[in-house]
């Protein structure tokens, strides 16, 4: 009786149409949602980072407003409202919040066994990582948006009485808008990736930091060329070099990768880590 149970139910689960796509983003959206401290944890570092951009600014007003004069032999100094407005600070924040997340929807599944569950119901591991990917980029990149543009609107409507602040259409300006709000997804998608790899939550995080504060300091300095290269192709030195105006006097100093560079390192970031996350999670098992 039970074989013939088994059968029958193999049989039924065999007619069952597949799952559509947006049946798995739905599931995903679901853990998501029921994981109040994640999303939570995303929109209080957004909050923080324009906060951070703003606060950046107001303390700079003194100085706006009451310059000093140049060192003999030195040009004017032209204040920069994308270098001071769109701050690496908030950014690194930013970064962190975007990883930490994408991190937890991987290694969080592992931990407590739901992955089990979930590639039961749903055998087609690729279909699972992508609607994850998709979910996790998405939300990302709309708390990256958020926080780049108000930011940006933000910061010059507090100068526009000082005559210092910049427009959308300013040469520069829409590229370093969305550079700043591109690399939040790439680092969650990065997350991801350490998520998939290492499946623990303090090896995942900490990774995370080295990768993207650490290292940093290894490349850097302009007197050899190989490892300032190394350094300028890390995930975030390309928003650092996306938000520099072309007429700005603050650079990279020698060796710095040019615009289309730093693009194309961003989406190489982003792509490597999708496809260490779909291979990781296929090949190993549960």
């Amino acid at each position: 009786m039970s074989t013939m149970t088994l059968i029958r139910t193999e049989a039924a689960r065999a007619t069952e149409p597949a799952p559509r796509f947006t049946d798995l983003l739905a599931a995903e959206w679901i853990k998501l949602r029921s994981l109040r401290s994640t999303y939570w944890v995303l929109a209080l570092a957004s909050l923080a980072a324009i906060a951070v951009n703003f606060n950046a600014v107001h303390s700079d007003l003194p100085y706006i407003d009451h310059p000093s004069a140049p060192l003999p032999g030195m040009p004017m100094y032209r204040y920069d409202p994308l270098w001071h407005g769109l701050n690496s600070i908030a950014i690194d924040l930013m970064a962190v919040a975007a990883g930490s997340l994408g991190a937890i929807t991987v290694f969080g599944e592992y931990t407590t066994g739901m992955i089990r569950t979930t590639f039961a119901a749903v055998p087609d591991r690729r279909g699972v990582i992508a609607a994850k990917v998709l979910l996790i980029g998405g939300i990302t990149a709309l708390a990256g948006a958020v926080v780049s543009t108000a930011s940006f609107f933000g910061i010059n409507a507090m100068l526009a009485s000082r005559h210092v602040g910049v427009s959308i259409t300013d040469h520069g300006c829409l590229r370093a808008v969305l550079a700043y709000a591109a690399v939040v997804p790439v680092c969650a998608l990065i997350g991801m990736a350490l998520g998939a790899a290492l499946r623990h939550a303090t090896a995942s995080i900490v990774s995370l930091v080295v990768l993207l504060f650490i290292l940093p300091l290894m490349f850097g300095g302009d007197r050899y060329r190989w490892l300032k290269e190394i350094g300028t192709h890390l995930p975030l030195a390309t928003v650092q070099r996306l938000t520099i105006r072309p007429d700005s006097m603050t650079t990279m100093g020698k060796y710095a990768p040019s615009v289309l560079d730093s693009w194309i390192t961003m989406g190489v970031w982003a792509a490597v880590a999708v496809a260490v996350t779909v291979v990781v999670v296929r090949r190993r098992d549960v």
